[in-house]
């Protein structure tokens, strides 16, 4: 099973270097290398005029599709009560510090494993279709694959140096594949915000390994797992006060979570990722890449459950999250911005679960959700593609008899999402409102109502965006309506396999992640200390509480309905009487715009004080402009003086000899 391991991680590695560095060095010696600029008026970044290598995204998409039936064998395995460690080599020896690279392989990686490759490879295949006229298709499946080699190098991790590697290496992926189109302003910028927001979180995952081996003298997680129990209630001096140890290392590691699972002050960039290609929003902002911070706190059990008070804070941010994500996505016209806004508010329910203690349950909900939720994006990716890459639904309407398996896949995702009895989201994310009912804590009833109103929220945009993309009165020109049809079956095919995920890995899993075998099939990924109760109490859920969700989503479905099919003038009428109300959701809650009051323009400031006032007024002013220019000045004057005529300075020798006797004279007299 090493070698199974080690294929898993390294081959999706060996098919990015392949494919980045012979695929485009073949590219351009064939003569045929891609424009330095692309159309600006290409909506989407398409471009028709040169087709690259057809061999660097074959290899790559096949390596991807074996690997993700590895892990699938290896989760079966796994899951049959086996665990591995696979020493890779000797990665860093200083001091006390050693890290040495190694793949953990217990149910935690293993459903990660699983996540990662089946998405990604799913999201190869359709980006043969959807990519095959860009000019950069080396550099785009190098890109993918380089993504997947970091997200496995995170998810497999034995320490946390071997983690922040994956992290930072996800991080640098993000950056490249959402400004991939580099030519076009609005993806540079949306891939240097991703970059510079997720720094903000990093940052403090970074403290949080620093402080991690200041107080452990380790960073490997087996030590500093069975270490754990004995620094519960210690306390640092810091500011004047007392400071729970355990708790200080969670928030600083929870605050890395926020930044690279997009939850509420650290969401920001999710939304503008969208400026990628629609299979990037598919694998990054969707499935994998998001779910990290989910990851990290599921993997860190065992810290925060001797840390309450972290827990509570995991869980009030999860929860309004996922609130906060829904309202915003109510009134969106990007069909890829309500998907996007969506995956944020989902993300929250994983938090929630996480903070209450059920982390089975939120890593159910990851397995699931990554499901339905590519499928949902690969979906709107056809009808993008369909629509010549018009994205606003306004402009859409009447497309279900042009798009008809387009229409079934967005369906079925729609019904897991808004958790449709027996779906993947049914099973999973009700699991979730269970647990934070079960908690039986002022943050837990908290996180139930948020919950169980973002699930009325999620119901009614995700039949918005149903209703006002496939039914209703076509808003299409007839020229673009001549040319809609379903996508080809290379890009039609990945989506078969997503929607059997969306409707039956719920019905297959529950069992297992949630149900009474759960403690036998994580075994030790997962630690519950001996108080927490969550599983047990929430099968004590009132019945109220346990169908909450299911009446949310028939009362969101019916609003839709009424809105958009029955009486279509009514959200405009409603956008009218509560036009503040509407901006306030439309434009996000201000916060990008709060964000350049506080942080962005002050940012700019200083820097154009450093700029023009240290460097140009003082630096340049006293150094290049002040003394070197004066010595300049004084030794060009003194140059004039060296003429190369002897009379001249004979002259001078006499004038020098008469101030020398005058001077003599007088200081004698």
């Amino acid at each position: 099973m090493n070698t199974v391991f080690l294929t898993i991680v390294f081959l999706p590695l060996l098919g990015a270097l392949i494919a980045g560095l012979a695929g485009t060095a073949v590219f351009r010696y064939a003569g045929s290398a891609p424009p330095a600029v692309e159309h600006a008026d290409d909506g989407e970044g398409h471009h028709h005029a040169h087709d690259g290598p057809r061999w660097p995204m074959l290899l790559t998409t096949g390596l991807l599709i074996v690997i993700a039936v590895l892990s699938w064998y290896a989760f079966f395995d796994v899951a049959a009560g086996h665990t591995y460690r696979v020493v890779v080599a000797e990665w860093l020896r200083s001091g006390r510090l050693v890290a040495p690279w190694a793949l953990r392989i217990d149910m935690l990686s293993a459903v990660m494993l699983v996540v990662v490759t089946t998405v990604s490879a799913v999201v190869h295949v359709y980006s043969l279709g959807y990519m095959s006229h860009d000019p950069h298709q080396p550099r785009f499946f190098a890109y993918l694959s380089f993504f997947t080699f970091a997200m496995l190098m995170l998810v497999t991790s034995d320490n946390l140096l071997q983690m922040f590697f994956g992290w930072e290496g996800v991080g640098l992926a993000s950056y490249l594949l959402i400004g991939f189109w580099y030519t076009r302003p609005a993806a540079n910028a949306a891939a240097i915000k991703a970059f510079v927001v997720n720094r903000v979180g990093d940052f403090g995952f970074a403290l949080g390994i620093f402080a991690t081996f200041a107080v452990f003298g380790s960073i490997e997680f087996t030590a500093i797992f069975e270490a754990a129990p004995a620094m519960a209630g210690k306390t640092f001096p810091f500011l004047g006060g007392e400071h729970d140890i355990l708790t200080t290392i969670c928030l600083l590691l929870f605050m890395g979570a926020m930044g690279k699972s997009a939850q509420f002050l650290l969401h920001t960039w999710l939304p503008d990722a969208m400026e990628g290609p629609t299979p990037v929003s598919a694998l990054i902002h969707a499935a994998t890449m998001v779910t990290a911070g989910v990851f990290l706190v599921a993997r860190f059990s065992p810290f925060y459950e001797l840390a309450p008070a972290a827990q509570n804070v995991v869980i009030l941010i999860g929860a309004i999250t996922a609130f906060f994500a829904a309202t915003v996505g109510l009134v969106q016209r990007d069909i890829k911005r309500v998907i996007a806004y969506s995956t944020c508010s989902q993300l929250g329910y994983m938090f929630v679960a996480m903070g209450v203690g059920a982390y089975g349950v939120g890593m159910f909900h990851l397995f699931t959700h990554a499901f339905f939720k590519a499928l949902l994006f690969l979906g709107a990716g056809s009808v993008i593609h369909a629509m010549s890459d018009e994205q606003d639904m306004f402009r859409m309407g009447g497309l279900f008899p042009y798009l008809k398996k387009t229409w079934f896949f967005m369906l079925v995702g729609t019904l897991a999402l808004t958790g449709f009895p027996f779906t993947a989201g049914y099973f999973s994310k009700d699991a979730i409102i269970e647990a934070a009912f079960a908690a039986h804590s002022q943050p837990g009833m908290f996180a139930f109502w948020m919950l169980v109103i973002a699930a009325l929220f999620t119901s009614f945009y995700s039949w918005r965006l149903m209703f006002l993309t496939f039914h209703g009165k076509s808003r299409v020109s007839r020229e673009t309506l001549a040319r809609v049809h379903d996508s080809p079956p290379v890009m039609i095919l990945p989506l078969y396999v997503l929607a059997a995920g969306a409707l039956f890995a719920g019905v297959l899993f529950a069992g297992k992640f949630i149900g009474a075998s759960e403690a036998v099939f994580w075994g030790k990924a997962i630690y519950r200390g001996p108080h927490n109760e969550i599983l047990h109490l929430m099968h004590e859920t009132p019945a109220w509480a346990k169908y909450a969700a299911t009446v949310m989503m028939a009362a969101g479905f019916a609003t839709a309905w009424l809105f958009y099919i029955a009486s279509p003038a009514i959200p405009e009428k409603l956008a009218e009487i509560f036009r503040p109300l509407y901006l306030f959701l439309y434009n996000k809650w201000y916060f990008d715009e709060l964000y350049e009051r506080i942080f962005v323009r002050p940012a700019f400031w200083l820097g154009r004080l450093l700029w023009k006032g240290g460097d140009g007024k003082v630096i340049d002013g006293f150094g290049p402009n002040g003394v070197a220019a004066r010595v300049l000045d004084v030794t060009a004057w003194a140059s004039r003086l060296q003429t190369g005529y002897l009379n001249h300075y004979a002259f001078a020798m006499l004038l020098g000899l008469a101030a020398l006797v005058t001077y003599l004279m007088m200081m004698g007299g």
